[in-house]
């Protein structure tokens, strides 16, 4: 897109919440997406078709995939040094013992509807065999999968998501600036009663004489109207329209899927200290971690490849950045996490989905005059 402000618009032209004058902590990377951090890339397969009652197996289908990749595809048999959190285990991330277990983890993450999360990981295997088999010849794979529940607007019990559509996402994942919103796995996600999805933002983070990037992607679907802030303005009860309209009552099933990049040097316990920071970032929009709620967080470093690789029978040797000075880390997880929440959630349309289920979109005009 000719003239395209990557901190303004989605590459379809899409709003992001800077485009509204919102004032945000920190300093964003080129695009500020998770795809800042060198080698990671993201992809999307969005699926919608449909409209009317539900048919279990025939639709409405408001659902999609995500892939994050995080390293090169000829790489992605190297392990990144990562680490896990739960602020609310109502959900699934697969993969998480083994990375509690090893501090790493290696292939692609998908996030997908609580429904296709098996799928999409099985699908991860089936695309690595064929994309890069020589890192499955010899060895398993346990690939990170995670899902939130996407039933309101969604015909879940269909199962709709197949190989194909992994394979689709993976296929397609690029770095750059990417979509956000309603595609991929976000597709059929509500976040405050609005519709939301997937969202991401990253951070610069200067360390002595480096320069390094941290970026979160988030799958948003958690949080009650009322509790809706924004840059520390409560906003949610001022926003009792326009209303979510439902066919039967809707039961609370929100959750919020969050990844953290970095190309800063950390080892695994301070990848899951960075993990942990998360719900600090969720809390400053209004997310509290509800009994329903599937808050999972999977946080990795692209750092030190040689140390995740090191073969038997030698010493191996990494670099990290103290503790003591883990602090701007900490600043930026926090940052991106709110903006990306918040990105998801004005990158987007109303959307109605089986039995006429509406979502709508938060309201723009009324962003513009309240921060413009």
């Amino acid at each position: 897109m000719i003239g395209h402000d990557p901190h303004r618009s989605t590459p379809t032209g899409k709003p992001r919440l800077r485009s509204f004058g919102v004032t945000l902590d920190g300093r964003p990377g080129r695009f500020n997406a998770i795809t800042d951090v060198p080698g990671v890339t993201v992809g999307y397969t969005t699926l919608i078709a449909g409209d009317g009652p539900l048919q279990v197996g025939a639709g409405p289908v408001r659902t999609g995939v995500t892939a994050i990749l995080p390293r090169p595809r000829q790489a992605l048999a190297t392990p990144v040094f990562a680490g896990v959190f739960s602020q609310n285990g109502n959900g699934e991330l697969t993969g998480s013992h083994l990375i509690e277990e090893t501090g790493a983890f290696n292939l692609p993450v998908t996030i997908t509807n609580t429904h296709s999360c098996g799928l999409t990981r099985d699908g991860t295997l089936r695309w690595m065999s064929r994309v890069l088999p020589e890192a499955l010849d010899s060895a398993w794979g346990l690939p990170v999968a995670a899902e939130t529940y996407d039933g309101f607007l969604n015909d879940i019990n269909g199962h709709h998501v197949s190989f194909d559509h992994v394979a689709s996402a993976l296929d397609s994942a690029t770095g750059g600036a990417i979509e956000e919103g309603s595609v991929g796995g976000g597709t059929g996600m509500i976040a405050f009663g609005f519709k939301a999805g997937s969202g991401t933002a990253s951070r610069i983070v200067e360390w002595h004489s480096s320069s390094y990037t941290l970026g979160v992607f988030v799958q948003a679907n958690f949080g009650r109207r009322s509790n809706l802030t924004i840059r520390g303005r409560r906003i949610g009860p001022q926003l009792v329209e326009p209303a979510l309209r439902e066919s039967t009552p809707r039961a609370e099933k929100g959750s919020i899927i969050a990844i953290v990049a970095t190309d800063a040097p950390f080892l695994p316990h301070q990848m899951k200290r960075l993990a942990r920071r998360v719900p600090l970032g969720i809390a400053i929009t209004g997310g509290y971690g509800y009994h329903s709620s599937g808050d999972i967080f999977l946080a990795f470093s692209t750092a030190n490849p040689g140390a995740a690789l090191a073969p038997s029978g030698r010493m191996a040797h990494a670099d990290f950045i103290p503790d003591v000075d883990i602090d701007p880390f900490f600043d930026a997880v926090v940052q991106g996490v709110e903006e990306a929440i918040l990105n998801a959630l004005v990158a987007n349309e109303d959307m109605t989905g089986r039995d006429g289920n509406f979502v709508p979109a938060l309201p723009r005009t009324w962003l513009k005059e309240k921060f413009g």
